[in-house]
């Protein structure tokens, strides 16, 4: 079984969340349960944490992990998504902070069986919750042409997304694609890298189909959502996302929800009735340090972002 994940920018989470004495902060994101046991382990007794994650085998990881705090944390079951729900279904209406620390963790990639990795051979999965009825290998057999391009183009930014498409379907024509590092032969056939990258040719495609089966941005709209109705006032949202789309969506959500107002621009006088929801924090994503790239070069394309629920 792989080490625990190690997780990123933990002192910066931990500043930036402000927590106070006493209440119950959400973890949207468990993972290995780092970021919870980091908090349980520097804040009052009096602060609690609800965490949740669609992977059991996290959930049972961070289990064992998380035991020396028994009566601090409740674990959960469950997608993102719902995160207002699932702690509405705990008893939980009021927070004092929230987490998401989004992407994959470092278990599932270096778990061959998983099929995250483009280094480890194994099946071709990349299902975050293994109840999930449709995997990577799924997809490429389900999809169109034009659905398949579509989405490694723009969950994957990849520029040859249709010679990728090309590549699948010659291949699939003669035997089915059921590995990753069947997958990853394919791509690095037809997607020219730069010289000096070090980034597999086959990393965007990769990124582009987990992307897909996991439904990993609309659930991360949804997440955001549904967090403000549980954040008290003053209680602070933190986000690390780990590629530009994550990114975007987060930035533009904490925009809009600090405007407040969605009236168009050359209104002169607001009608919406809309109000600022969130104070952002920090008007540039905070990065890790050059020592925690070091130690952890997994964190190189991570970036935080804060916001603070303001009520008006």
């Amino acid at each position: 079984m792989p080490a625990y994940h190690e997780s990123i920018m933990r002192d910066e989470v931990l500043h930036y969340l402000n927590i106070h004495k006493e209440g119950v902060i959400v973890d949207g994101t468990l993972g290995d349960g780092g970021h919870t046991e980091f908090i349980l382990k520097n804040t009052a007794p009096g602060i609690r944490v609800f965490a949740i994650d669609r992977d059991p085998s996290a959930i049972e990881r961070a289990r064992e992990r998380l035991s020396p705090f028994q009566g601090r944390v409740t674990l959960a079951h469950g997608n993102l998504a719902d995160i207002k729900d699932l702690a509405l279904q705990n008893g939980i209406s009021q927070i004092v902070g929230a987490l998401m620390d989004l992407g994959v963790s470092s278990p599932q990639l270096d778990t061959p069986q998983r099929g995250f990795s483009i280094q480890h051979d194994g099946p071709l999965d990349m299902r975050m919750d293994p109840s999930q009825k449709i995997s990577a290998a799924d997809l490429l057999i389900n999809l169109s042409d034009a659905e398949l391009a579509s989405i490694i183009k723009n969950f994957g930014e990849e520029r040859y997304s249709k010679r990728v498409v090309r590549s699948i379907r010659k291949e699939q024509a003669e035997r089915p694609i059921t590995t990753t590092s069947q997958l990853s032969r394919i791509v690095a056939r037809v997607v020219v890298s730069s010289r000096h990258s070090r980034i597999h040719p086959a990393t965007r495609t990769f990124q582009a189909l987990r992307i897909a089966v996991n439904d990993e941005l609309e659930q991360l709209k949804l997440a955001l959502q549904g967090v403000i109705g549980l954040l008290s006032s003053t209680a602070r949202l933190a986000v690390i996302s780990f590629h530009s789309l994550e990114d975007r969506i987060v930035k533009t959500f904490f925009r809009d929800e600090q405007k407040g107002c969605s009236c168009p621009p050359k209104m002169p006088l607001c009608v919406c009735g809309g109000k600022p929801t969130l104070k952002i924090l920090t008007r540039k994503p905070l990065t890790p340090s050059e020592e925690e790239v070091a130690r952890n070069p997994r964190s190189v394309s991570a970036k935080l972002r804060v916001a603070e629920r303001v009520y008006v």
